[in-house]
């Protein structure tokens, strides 16, 4: 048997939102990997992993997460974490499981992805497999009771990483924008959401399901930078019930 390498979407931050299937992977597997910054502690993934399993079979690796400037030594510690985690791998031994603790879920804007090639890389046959998460966006309009989307509506993720340009396009269509990752730049946000008029109805929303947790109008925004892992819904404009079906 091949050994397995499952990521494992944790959710936003709250250990009530793993899933049952997500909390047996875990516990089944001979290893679980998280994901930690280059010097820094215990990260929100490592968190959650801690009340589902016990410390003993989790293993921090550092993907640079905060390295946004140096492109080379990205790459150099993305490598070392796949050689990192190839390595647990091969001491699972044939038909052995390592988990990784990835926040969200594995498809979506996740390290895993990265991870995953590496891996098939460094240990051929090596199984890939993903138990989906919970996302921000969804424990967000659950939190704050915004409907993400009705009848025909489209549903638009935008990572504000890519530019506000890109958010400001989003936002001149139709249907409901999610804005990831724009804590940094909130107040360029804020000022897109009033050009293009859609800041009523809006929410953002930081530490979902944590004791820090903020929900708030997007009205609010515009008084300096935000947590970096901040999420902004912007309800698509209903005249009607049940929008167009």
């Amino acid at each position: 048997m091949s050994p397995r390498l499952v990521g494992v979407g944790m959710g936003p931050g709250d250990p009530e939102l793993v899933t049952v299937k997500g909390v047996r992977v875990l516990r089944e597997a001979r290893y679980v990997v998280v994901p930690v910054m280059d010097g820094g502690g215990a990260g929100r993934a490592e968190a959650t992993v801690l009340h589902h399993t016990g410390p003993e079979k989790v293993v921090r690796v550092v993907f640079a997460l905060n390295e946004r400037e140096d492109r080379a030594r990205r790459e150099a510690a993305w490598d070392a974490a796949g050689e990192r985690v190839a390595a647990l791998l091969r001491a699972a031994g044939d038909g052995g499981t390592v988990a990784f603790a990835t926040l969200g879920d594995p498809g979506v804007y996740s390290t895993f992805t990265y991870l995953a090639l590496t891996v098939r890389q460094a240990v051929p046959g090596t199984v890939v497999e993903t138990v989906p998460g919970i996302t921000a966006m969804q424990d967000l309009a659950a939190r704050s009771g915004t409907v993400l989307a009705e009848g025909a509506e489209p549903l638009t993720l935008v990572p504000v990483t890519a530019g506000a340009a890109v958010l400001r396009q989003a936002l001149a269509g139709t249907g409901t924008v999610v804005a990831y990752k724009f804590g940094r730049v909130a107040d360029e946000v804020a000022a897109v959401l009033r050009e293009t008029g859609r800041t009523d109805g809006a929410v953002w929303g930081s530490s979902l399901g944590l004791p820090g947790e903020s929900i708030r109008p997007a009205a609010e925004l515009g008084s300096g930078p935000q947590p970096y892992l901040s999420t902004l819904i912007c309800p698509a404009r209903r005249g009607t019930r049940g929008g167009k079906l």
